[in-house]
């Protein structure tokens, strides 16, 4: 096969595989923009590599894209600790090729912002044997292969992690899709008509509430109890002429999935602002998660667009 042909089939090898390595990168990273540059480093390791030499160009390319993740872990890591409580994976919309697989209760849970949030406290080892394993069904003798562990240490990091994991873990089972947006519609209005009573009523009685402030605080902003959590979304729900300066206009608020749960988007136009998403548990909230800084959107307001409008469940806010 002459060269330039070879390489086009080379390079259409590699994009079969470029979603499922992005779903990857994104479940080891929990940041789009990373696993995005991690896929394109493995894309330039592939070009320099000698394919010929190469048997399965999948299992090359995962252990590609997970030592690389490993790399940027461990020096995010080493960042984090100067920065502790201002992180929140990026959120992305339902429908995004990077959320990948989604055929098992496990890789559905793997992609959730609550278990990438939990994969924080795990080692950056931990954390690949437990997404290699749980959201991509690798045998303990390929993670093996890839980390260049033993299958020994691969069943002893899995168990570690799941443990973690699950010790921290709030998780109420499979929510029924309109019940979810059914308790989402409710907490919505109990909101924005000022009734905190009902808020609180919505939410679980060890219910907490996290916020980005729309990337202008270095930490993030945390409150627990019903109480707090009925209070602060009441406050930060509560529309006023200056939030909608800060906005540039006057929001929508639509229903969406995000990481697979559900949650409402803050939309101007085709732009979208602010994600909120929420945890249920048991028919009611346990967690909610606001997101806005306009960085950790990017990816979530592309989707979006391409989405196309629906009918919002507030036209004007």
């Amino acid at each position: 096969m002459h060269s330039s042909a070879t390489d086009r089939f080379d390079t259409s090898r590699f994009a079969a595989s470029r979603n499922r390595l992005a779903a990857l990168a994104y479940r080891l990273l929990g940041s789009a923009a990373d696993a995005e540059d991690a896929v394109q480093d493995a894309f330039l390791h592939w070009q320099a590599a000698d394919r010929r030499r190469i048997e399965v160009p999948e299992a090359w390319l995962t252990k590609v894209v997970t030592n690389l993740c490993l790399d940027r872990l461990r020096s995010a890591r080493a960042r984090r600790e100067h920065t502790a409580g201002a992180w929140l994976p990026e959120p992305l919309l339902d429908g995004d090729p990077m959320l990948g697989p989604a055929d098992s209760f496990e890789q559905r849970e793997s992609v959730s912002l609550a278990v990438l949030t939990l994969m924080e406290r795990l080692s950056p080892v931990e954390r690949a044997v437990y997404v290699l394993r749980e959201a991509f069904s690798y045998s303990h003798a390929e993670i093996a292969e890839i980390l260049d562990i033993t299958e020994s240490a691969s069943q002893q990091h899995l168990h570690r992690a799941r443990r973690r994991v699950t010790a921290a873990r709030r998780n109420g089972g499979v929510v029924d899709p309109a019940s979810a947006r059914r308790v989402v519609e409710e907490f919505l209005a109990a909101a924005t008509s000022g009734r905190t009573e009902r808020l609180v009523e919505l939410l679980t009685d060890d219910a907490t509430a996290i916020s980005d402030g729309a990337g202008l605080a270095e930490q993030l902003m945390w409150y627990d109890t019903p109480q707090r959590v009925a209070a602060v979304v009441r406050a930060g729900l509560k529309p006023t002429p200056a939030k909608r300066r800060f906005a540039g206009g006057t929001p929508a608020i639509h229903y969406a999935l995000v990481n697979r749960a559900p949650a409402v988007l803050f939309v101007i136009g085709d732009r979208v602002i602010g994600a909120v998403t929420f945890d249920i548990t048991g028919g009611k909230i346990a967690t909610v998660r606001s997101i806005a800084a306009p960085a950790r959107l990017l990816r979530l307001a592309e989707t979006w667009r391409r989405h196309g409008p629906d009918t919002p469940l507030i036209s004007r806010w």
